[in-house]
């Protein structure tokens, strides 16, 4: 069994690639610079096994502080690690347990109607969201993302309704895909981040659950820096990795969503249509809005980028949203988020994006 290989390490401080060495002893897994020097040792019972593409495992620790990463591309290598560490499973069996409590869960709920009645779906939503798989969270997501299109798409513009899609906004869509990867690296969440601009002409952006992100044509326009835009983007993460619109979605389709999980079948119960118009005309509460905040400043900390630019976009775009759509609308009070979002002192490093790049963004909604 191989016991060493290469290996690519993110030390959680910065969004450095660290091409290391890795070795596996009797306790656990050793990280090496290439000079030798030890960098991390991690207890095989430690292992956090993340979400990563085929043909790569990655890991992290589990309840660590420092958002360390640990990525494995040597098959070999990433099956003895796999062998060795209990946490570490790339068969599937701990979805499929997960997926099994959701359906214990389920048999619960509609066993005990009358306790929902009293205490509210609510209280049973942010119970069971944690319980949630991320591969349901992302099937629902898929089935939720063709809805929300469809309503959103009043015009009828079918695939011209992305922006970036034709030669004019390639070069937008190139820089807007740097960003979303830099912003996905540091953020070490469980589901891959999907991001896209529409052409809506408010100054918008929701997530919704399994990693979808959508920000409008709108808001691009009134952003001034490539640092505002990147600021949205990570509040919207935020709400990704608190499952934030899966709670909603759980809250609003109720048991249908519930039914729908054990069945497979989303569309069919109805429940992806309940929940996609609630995703649309959905207002956090003031916590979650703040927890989203506090995620987004920290996430630019950690890349080196302004942490204020959300703030200062979110002043500026403050009352224009068109209802129904809502970044601002029944949030709370915007001064009162700036004032906190503005606590976190200011680490601006680099700009995320360069003039160029900058530029090519403002420009991805041109052209059909």
């Amino acid at each position: 069994m191989t016991r060493s290989g290469p290996g690519i390490f993110y030390d959680g401080k910065t969004s450095a690639r660290h091409t290391v060495q890795v070795e596996l002893d009797g306790a656990g897994v050793l990280v090496r610079a290439a000079r030798g020097d030890l960098l991390a040792r991690w207890p095989y019972g430690d292992l956090e096994h993340l979400s990563a593409h085929d043909g790569m495992l990655r890991l992290g620790r589990v309840d660590n502080p420092v958002l360390e990463r640990l990525e494995i591309h040597d098959p070999e290598l990433a099956a003895a690690i796999d062998d060795l560490a209990a946490t570490v499973d790339r068969t599937g069996a701990s979805e499929r347990r997960g997926r099994t409590r959701v359906v214990a869960w389920t048999v619960a709920a509609v066993a005990s109607f009358v306790l929902v009645g009293i205490f509210g779906v609510p209280a049973i939503a942010d119970r069971l969201t944690p319980y949630v798989p991320t591969a349901v969270e992302r099937k629902f997501g898929e089935a939720a993302d063709a809805q929300v299109r469809a309503m959103l798409d009043t015009d009828r513009k079918g695939e011209a309704f992305e922006c970036g899609r034709g030669e004019a906004g390639k070069e937008g869509r190139a820089a807007l895909t740097r960003l979303a990867g830099r912003l996905e690296a540091a953020a070490f969440l469980s589901v891959p981040i999907t991001l896209t601009v529409l052409r809506k002409p408010e100054a918008n952006a929701f997530a919704l659950p399994g990693g979808h992100v959508y920000v409008f044509e709108g808001l691009i326009d009134r952003a001034q820096t490539g640092d505002e835009v990147a600021g949205v983007i990570a509040h919207e993460i935020g709400h990704v990795a608190n499952r934030d619109s899966t709670r909603s979605v759980i809250q609003a389709a109720g048991l249908s969503f519930l039914f729908g999980t054990v069945l497979g079948d989303f569309v069919g119960g109805g429940a992806v249509v309940i929940a996609s118009k609630a995703l649309l005309q959905n207002s956090y509460s003031r916590e979650v809005e703040r927890r989203a905040d506090a995620y987004a400043v920290e996430l630019m900390t950690r890349l080196g980028g302004d942490t204020r630019a959300l703030g200062a976009i979110l002043l500026r775009i403050d009352g224009t949203n068109h209802p129904g759509m809502k970044l601002l609308l029944d949030h709370p009070d915007t001064k009162d988020r700036v004032a906190a979002i503005n606590m976190a002192p200011p680490t601006k490093t680099a700009d995320l994006l360069n003039p160029l790049e900058w530029a090519a963004l403002k420009r991805i909604c041109a052209g059909p």
